[in-house]
């Protein structure tokens, strides 16, 4: 039965015709299938032996189609190479890539540069307490600038997502106990009750820094924040404080640059001002020092914080703030006009 298989494949010259010899032999009607009917007749120890033989047959006959088969493939395959071609001078079809996230280089940029100034970079819990997020900042309960962050609480009064990423600084001085001077910058995500449009976001990053030490004076600040300004904006960007309340901060400002798009001459952007406002910041309040365990008559210092998105917005001419998220390419693609600007 082998040596009749041998010479049905030496005349297959296809895989089709190669599926019925197949099917003649190996099929569930084949021929070798069918010597499995012939056991019925045999005794036990006839059966062992007879099926040892069938075993073997069927192995062989197996191996022999797998091998023609491998053997037509292969010449189909070298027919198709010698008949087909590839012009390697045609235009390669383009592959779109992505771009880094223009958060995520802000966030990096400020963090590179205030470490080369001996800040830390730290991080901190999303889900915070109330203790942290307000009380040692200043914001008792019942205190009325706690409606304007418009919390998200998780349990209770006690548990919530944090709505700004103060309370990094918090746990950081407490860690200080006192002692030890700080400079540390604070990036995160917070989180507040708000209505997602152009300018808004129930989610935002935050980039945060507070510095504590001794003689620590609001021209340092401001040197600080010249600093930052300068190496976002260039070195012919001005800046200017002006005076504003935080419950964390006494005293406090509002920290503006001026306008790179009208170069201060006044235009839509800045409203006609010639200035735009970026962050607020201040003098860390006495209290906010006393509750984290540093004595407010020996040590002083300034916090400041920055919304990455408006940053980005500035810098990149970003109109809309949800381009951030979004998946849309035909949105997102203006990351990859701005990334090397």
């Amino acid at each position: 039965m082998i040596e009749d298989l041998k010479k049905s494949l030496d005349s297959v010259n296809t895989l089709s015709e190669l599926n019925e010899v197949k099917a003649e032999y190996l099929g569930k009607k084949g021929y070798i299938t069918s010597l499995y009917s012939k056991m019925r007749d045999l005794s036990n120890d006839e059966k062992k032996s007879f099926g040892a033989k069938i075993n073997k047959i069927k192995t062989e006959a197996t191996d022999l189609v797998d091998d023609k088969k491998k053997k037509i493939e292969t010449k189909i395959l070298n027919e198709k190479l010698m008949n087909e071609s590839i012009d390697i001078s045609l235009p390669a079809t383009e592959i779109k890539v992505g771009a880094p996230s223009i958060l995520e280089k802000i966030v990096e940029d400020i963090e590179e540069l205030l470490m080369s100034m001996g800040y830390d970079v730290v991080d901190g819990p999303e889900v915070e307490k109330d203790k942290y997020n307000f009380e040692m900042l200043n914001l008792p309960k019942g205190h009325p600038a706690r409606d304007a962050q418009d919390t998200f609480y998780v349990k209770g009064d006690e548990l919530l997502l944090r709505s700004q990423t103060s309370p990094v600084q918090v746990r950081t001085m407490l860690a200080g106990k006192g002692e030890k001077p700080i400079r540390m910058i604070c990036p995160g995500k917070t989180y507040r009750r708000d209505d997602d449009d152009a300018t808004h976001s129930h989610q935002f990053m935050q980039i945060e820094g507070l510095l504590v030490d001794k003689n620590i004076s609001l021209s340092d600040l401001k040197g600080t924040f010249d600093v930052i300004a300068k190496h976002l904006f260039g070195e012919e960007c001005q800046t200017r404080f002006r005076p504003s309340y935080y419950p964390f901060t006494e005293p406090s400002v509002e920290m503006d640059i001026s306008c790179h798009h009208c170069k201060g001459k006044g235009c839509n952007i800045c409203k006609n001002t010639g200035w735009i406002t970026v962050s607020g910041a201040g003098m860390v309040h006495p209290n906010v020092l006393k509750n984290c365990g540093y004595d407010p008559k020996e040590w002083s210092g300034f916090a400041f914080g920055f919304g990455a998105e408006r940053l980005a917005m500035i810098k990149y001419d970003i109109d809309d703030l949800r381009v951030f998220y979004t998946n849309d390419l035909r949105e997102s693609r203006v990351f990859d006009r701005k990334e090397d600007n």
